[in-house]
């Protein structure tokens, strides 16, 4: 699984952001929480298994 796409972060990325703006990226929950608080960013799950997401 790939890392986050944060700096300084080495949490697994468990999310693809779909940012209008800029790139999409692969981020951790963590970060994927902040981020898509931002208006018309969406999140995808990467995995069917949700265990990343505990």
């Amino acid at each position: 699984m790939p890392e986050c796409a944060e700096d300084d972060c080495e949490a697994p990325a468990a999310v693809r952001l779909h940012v209008p703006w800029a790139e999409n990226r692969e981020v951790c929950v963590a970060h994927a929480r902040a981020l898509v608080q931002r208006d018309g960013v969406v999140a995808e799950p990467l995995d069917a298994d949700g265990d990343s997401w505990l």
